[in-house]
């Protein structure tokens, strides 16, 4: 097998591997009655975190073995691989509406990474990490004040993934940092960016959980997937020198995809934030059968507005009260 076709096949089990990894989670966040962050007592869990692992270790390879042209953009594959996979394993299915705006969601960062290019990246120095540290941290901040006033599982839910993302997105960029200039002579050169990226991928871990809680599977998941390498192409754009290909055509090009992502995200979230369809009542005892089927008696006329309560003669250990309408009173 060829380096690039090792590399395509490395990239698409990773992302079976997160789709795993988050419809676990989905399952956690659903039936736990206990944390919202870290339901570490649950075996499927700590499961779900293994998953997203091993799912980190095959995107590491593939980009050992291929360009990150080709494997960053068959990474967002994750939410396409995950909705079929929850329909088939756990029974969770979903609509037309969720499915039409995963698609637009997964083809538009598709699009988007698959403009970018990391020719010509400067490294990362001191001030420009802690700046990003900064701006990660406030950002996903505000995301988490945010989530925690509004009320709808739903848009909580989104608002969480998307502060999952940033974390996720701001460690890619220190992963990145601490590769190129990780050296064996000085293993431990770089042990404030390692903490740093630690901190970031366990709150993005945590972040992620606590999004699928009411807000099911499809939108945060999306969320997720699209803010993560949105983030971090934002920053190699800004602050590693990168760009995107075929000069400005391919600016607008990105700006076109990343609005249909976006357009996806909102479709997703719209789409769960729609009430569910109310059960039909219960029907009545003797609805739709005729006036000689209800309750086995035989046909009666119906009880009018007015109704004439007789006297009871006579003492009875029980009470029987006969209500007749004023038409069989023989009243008008």
């Amino acid at each position: 097998m060829s380096p690039l076709a090792l590399s395509v096949v490395l990239a698409l089990v990773s992302a079976v591997a997160y789709a795993a990894a988050a419809i676990v989670q989905e399952r956690v966040a659903a039936s736990a009655a206990g944390p919202r962050y870290a339901p570490l007592r649950r075996p499927a869990w700590w499961g779900a975190v293994l998953f997203n692992g091993v799912g980190a270790a095959l995107h590491v390879a593939a980009l050992a073995y291929g360009p990150l042209s080709l494997v960053q953009p068959l990474g967002a594959l994750t939410i396409v691989f995950a909705l079929p996979m929850a329909a088939l394993l756990v029974g969770r299915r979903t609509g037309r509406r969720a499915r039409h705006g995963a698609l637009m969601a997964t083809a538009g960062l598709a699009g988007l990474l698959s403009l970018t290019t990391g020719a010509d990246a400067r490294p990362l120095g001191d001030g420009q990490r802690w700046l990003l540290t900064g701006a990660a941290l406030g950002a996903v901040g505000l995301l988490f004040a945010c989530a925690h006033l509004v009320g709808r599982p739903a848009l909580r839910g989104v608002l969480l993934a998307t502060a999952a993302g940033v974390s996720f997105g701001a460690a890619s960029v220190f992963t990145k940092a601490v590769a190129g200039e990780w050296t064996a002579r000085a293993p431990l050169a770089e042990w404030t960016a390692l903490l740093v990226l630690s901190a970031f991928a366990v709150g993005g871990l945590l972040l992620s959980q606590a999004s699928y809680r009411g807000a099911g599977l499809a939108a945060p998941l999306a969320t997720l997937t699209v803010v993560d390498p949105v983030v971090a192409a934002a920053v190699g754009v800004t602050l590693f020198g990168e760009g995107f290909r075929y000069g400005a055509a391919g600016a607008v090009a990105a700006l076109i995809c990343g609005a249909v992502a976006a357009g996806g995200l909102v479709e997703l979230t719209l789409d769960r934030m729609a009430p569910a369809p109310e059960a039909p009542p219960p029907p009545r005892a003797g609805a739709g059968r005729g006036p000689r089927e209800s309750d086995g008696d035989p046909a009666r006329p119906e009880i009018g507005q007015g109704v004439d309560v007789g006297a009871v003669t006579g003492a009875r250990a029980d009470l029987e009260v006969e209500m007749r309408s004023r038409a069989v009173a023989g009243r008008p």
